[in-house]
């Protein structure tokens, strides 16, 4: 049985729903459905992405595990304690049973694949029903860490904020209207990592930023 947290029989963007039939067709073996979120409704900390990559976690069914973008996310994770390894991937190339994650959960502002990796505004809008309900799930909820402009969007219209008085940038950090820290960092996508728009260092320096202020020191 799926929750409305973890919707993954939700058919309600017909384009995407549409994407995902002829996915399955293809790749009957793969996941294609919407993407469950990966880690604890109890943590301090969530990290909320853009959507399922096509043959990372549309695949795998796990957020960012099989692409480049889990190879950049889960090191910075582990370094800084909110995972328990850098391998996203098991050794049959599929998710790694052994990860945990540790007061750290991992959504996508839109939980299903969308074509060409591209959202519409509709559709980010019609999913930001499952982000708001899991923001209003997470009791403990203290650090969120946005990957990318669409992401950093959807929680601030989760939270009834405007973009234009939270504009988006590398390694900011907004207090919300919830008490909650909002942290932004570009997108570990393989484009931002390949054309130096991103490195391991300044991704990293924003989840550093995210313990000294779970840790009460920044």
């Amino acid at each position: 049985m799926t929750t409305f947290l973890d919707p993954q029989d939700c058919v309600a963007c017909p384009r995407l729903a549409d994407h995902l039939a002829a996915l399955r067709r293809r790749d009957p073996h793969w996941h294609n459905l919407p993407v469950p979120a990966f880690g604890d409704l109890d943590a301090r900390l969530l990290v909320v992405g853009l959507a399922p990559g096509e043959k990372g976690a549309n695949r795998t069914g796990r957020p960012f595990t099989g692409d480049v973008a889990g190879e950049l996310l889960y090191p910075a994770l582990q370094r800084f304690g909110f995972a328990s390894s850098v391998e996203p991937l098991g050794v049959d190339g599929w998710k790694n049973a052994a990860l945990l994650l540790d007061d750290c959960r991992i959504t996508n502002a839109v939980r299903c694949l969308p074509p060409a990796n591209k959202p519409t505004t509709p559709e980010m809008r019609q999913c930001n029903t499952h982000l708001r309900a899991e923001l209003a799930a997470m009791p403990n909820l203290q650090a969120i860490v946005v990957l990318g402009a669409i992401a950093h969007q959807s929680v601030l219209w989760a939270h009834g904020l405007k973009v234009k008085d939270y504009p988006f940038g590398h390694n900011l950090r907004y207090p919300l209207s919830s008490g909650r820290m909002l942290f932004a960092s570009y997108h570990c996508s393989g484009y931002n990592w390949r054309t130096g728009r991103l490195s391991q260092a300044s991704f990293e320096a924003v989840f550093a930023g995210v313990r000294a202020y779970l840790d009460g020191q920044a």
